[in-house]
């Protein structure tokens, strides 16, 4: 399979998404703000354990 028979297929399927993949229940809100909170975790939790400083 060549690399522009591999790229038409992708644009082809891209273009058949009729919603743009979101689904109804995810909330950008809260995902994000998951998200966000779950990296501040880690660098809490990173610089708790790092006493070199």
């Amino acid at each position: 399979m060549s690399l522009h028979n591999t790229a038409a297929q992708l644009v082809s399927l891209a273009a058949e998404g009729e919603h743009g993949g979101n689904h109804e229940s995810l909330s950008p809100f809260l995902t994000g703000g998951g998200a966000l909170f779950a990296l501040l975790l880690l660098l809490w939790i990173t610089t708790r354990f790092n006493r070199d400083r």
